[in-house]
Order: structure tokens, then sequence, then C-alpha cells
């Protein structure tokens, strides 16, 4: 429960928790925590996740750290008060186990709940191991609560994936994360319960365009103070934190870019591409808000054949979102770039599916297959036969 142990060392002071597979053991774990009394926190049962939010921004606008967490159908209840966090610029912290999102029905991962929410004014951290799922829930307080930025992040895990893998992590003391981060003192916005004022109120055309740029302003803080918060977090923890990781990119002629838990299986593949002479590489993204375009461009500005896996689909857009992204910041630099999708609803995407995505990009890569069309790598052939049936007939 790597998320809920970056909560209480935190010292969340309000936590509003509603159930939702396979979030649901990080609010049954808090409610153990306050109950034996090892975490100092008012723990509140709301009524859905629209209230779960609401709940928590009251609380930190108080001056209280706030926490909640939720997957899939229950961040879609919560998309009206995603932006209210985020216009009022309350820094709250949200853990997001990705689920996929209906129809069909599904429990398991994928990310489009969380692309779904891109474009809320959230920043969003996607996590590999589960072991950043702690450190970056533990960085992006500081980084979300920096008084330049002033915005409410999302660190996603992938469920099951993550959410549900006994690994191993290394978890610091108290004492180290208080000194990395202190406690949460609120500014901008505010309310104090001796001097009541509005806050969310109507606001006139003549003002609101400048508000919403100051929201702006915030995520461009956000990418030039990144970089340096994840330099304190190395030196309190002794772990280096990354905004996109370059694998093997120098000299590849193809490379994969990948978000989330099939990066681990992604660089692992690259290491038995090489060994075969393959010139491979992978470019993990972490940020995804503020998207990194520099950083992207950077990595991928000598590499011919680029393919995009999602774990999303972006239906009737160009390419699903992540791909979306990587070609805009990619611009004129030369190189062809393929959208893929793949893992959707909880299917696992394998060495196997892996090595199929980097099969394509080959024959991309030696003029076989169009670097426009977009492949669905693990989908079957015949998947138009799979419930054909609508209304009875054929």
């Amino acid at each position: 429960m790597a998320m809920v142990e970056a909560m209480k060392r935190a010292r969340v002071g309000v936590i509003s928790a509603y159930p939702i597979t396979p979030q649901s053991p990080v609010a049954e774990k808090l409610s153990e925590y306050v109950a034996d009394d090892s975490l100092k926190a008012e723990y509140i049962r709301v009524e859905s996740e629209h209230t779960a939010l609401s709940c928590a921004i009251g609380a930190q606008l108080t001056g209280v750290r706030a926490c909640t967490a939720t997957s899939s159908v229950g961040l879609a209840l919560m998309h009206e008060v995603l932006g209210i966090a985020a216009g009022c610029r309350v820094p709250i912290v949200m853990g997001i186990i990705n689920r996929a999102l209906v129809a069909p029905w599904s429990l398991w991962c994928d990310h489009q709940d969380a692309m779904a929410e891109r474009d809320s004014g959230w920043i969003q951290i996607y996590a590999e191991s589960v072991q950043e799922v702690f450190d970056y829930m533990i960085y992006a307080y500081k980084l979300a609560e920096h008084e330049d930025v002033l915005l409410p992040a999302m660190v996603c895990q992938d469920g099951f994936f993550l959410s549900h893998t006994a690994e191993i992590a290394m978890i610091p003391d108290q004492e180290t994360v208080d000194s990395f981060l202190p406690a949460y003192i609120s500014k901008n916005t505010y309310l104090d319960v001796n001097n009541p004022m509005f806050i969310n109120n109507l606001t006139p055309s003549s003002e609101f365009g400048e508000m919403r740029r100051q929201q702006k302003d915030g995520f461009d803080a956000a990418k030039a103070v990144a970089p340096a918060i994840m330099e304190e977090f190395e030196q309190a923890f002794g772990r280096k934190l990354h905004i996109v990781e370059a694998y093997r990119c120098d000299d590849a002629d193809v490379a994969l870019v990948t978000i989330g838990s099939m990066s681990g299986t992604a660089k692992h593949t690259v290491d038995m591409l090489r060994e075969e002479g393959k010139k491979v590489g992978v470019l993990r993204l972490v940020f995804f808000r503020p998207f990194p375009h520099e950083m992207v461009r950077e990595a991928l500005k000598n590499v011919p054949t680029i393919g995009v896996l999602d774990r999303s689909a972006g239906l009737g857009a160009q390419g699903a979102p992540v791909y979306v992204e990587v070609k805009a910041a990619a611009g004129d630099c030369g190189g062809s770039i393929t959208s893929l999708v793949g893992g959707l609803g909880g299917r696992d995407i394998s060495v196997a599916t892996i090595k199929k995505a980097f099969d394509h990009l080959y024959a991309v890569h030696e003029g076989r297959a169009d670097a426009d069309e977009q492949v669905w790598v693990d989908v079957r052939a015949d998947y138009n036969e799979l419930r054909r049936k609508i209304g009875g007939n054929d």
C-alpha cells in the first residue's frame, strides 16, 4: 500500500473516502490507521466521489492537507469538482488507480479515466513501479504546494498491475519525510471561519480569461521548478526521479514511447532485442501534465521511426492521447510517428506485445507499413465477430 504510506507520512489531516474497485484498499487501510490512532486525521465517509473531492477541497482551503483517491467512473463523477480544485488553485494530491471507463463494463486497467481529464487543470504523473507510487506521491505534494505552482495533482498507478502487486519498497521514516515536506500552509485562496467569504463565486467574462491564464502560469512554473524539487528528493531519499526517461534511445533506429507500468516490460524487451542486434529504445513519460514537450523532442530528435503505445483509444481523434501529444512535441524533427493502442480493459502488455509493436515499427522503418495507420497491437483479427448481434440482427 505504497500510496497509503505516502499519504500517512505526508501527515494528511482530512481523508474523504469512497470505495471503488481497485481503489478500495486505499480507503480501507487509511481507515485502519485513523482507527488505531497511528494517523491523526479526520476520516469522512461520503456518499459519492463527487462529495469526496468536494470535502477535500473544503478541508484544504481551511489550511489542512487533505486527501482522497479514486478510479474509473469515480473519477468521471468528480469531473465537475476537478475544475473547482484547479481553478481555485487548491493543491490536493489525489491517488488515481487507473481503470477502464465503461462501456463495455470493466474492473481492470487502462488509462482512459485519467486521460479523459487531461485538460482539467491537474498535474498528471504516471508511476512505473510500487516504489515510484510512494516516491511520486511525496514528490507531488511538494510540487503542487509550491507557492508558484498551487495546482492539484493526480499520481496515477495502473490498477491491479501496481495497486495489487506485492513488491518491496523503501519507505523512509517520518522524520526524513518531514524534513523534505514541511507542514501544509494554505496560500492564495483560503477560507477563514472568522472572516467568511465566497469561494468560486460567479465570475464575469471581464475576469474569467485572466483567472484561467493564472492556471497556465502555474503549469509553466511547475515545469520550471520540477527538476529542482527532484534534486531535493534525491538528496533526501537517495532515489532519482524523472520527468521523462530515455532508455537506449541515443542510437536507436526505432523507439517506443510508453507510460505507466508497461515501461518496465518495454525496457526489458529492448534489452532482449538489442542482444539480437536490433537498435531499439524506449522513451518513458512520467509527467503527462504539464507535458514535457521540449524533453520529448530532444530525446527523439535523432530517432527515424517512433511509435507511441497508448493504454487508451482516443476515439475519433487522429490518434490516442499520448500519441497526439508526442506528435505535436516532435513537430518537424524528421522521424515518422505511429499511434499504437494496447492493454485496454486490463489486458496485459507482455513482452510478446511489445515485440509485436517493435515488429510493426520496423515494418514502418523499412517502408513495408504506413506510419499514419493506427495499429491496435493486441486486438484479435476477428474482433468484429465478438458480440456482433445488436438488437437481434446480425
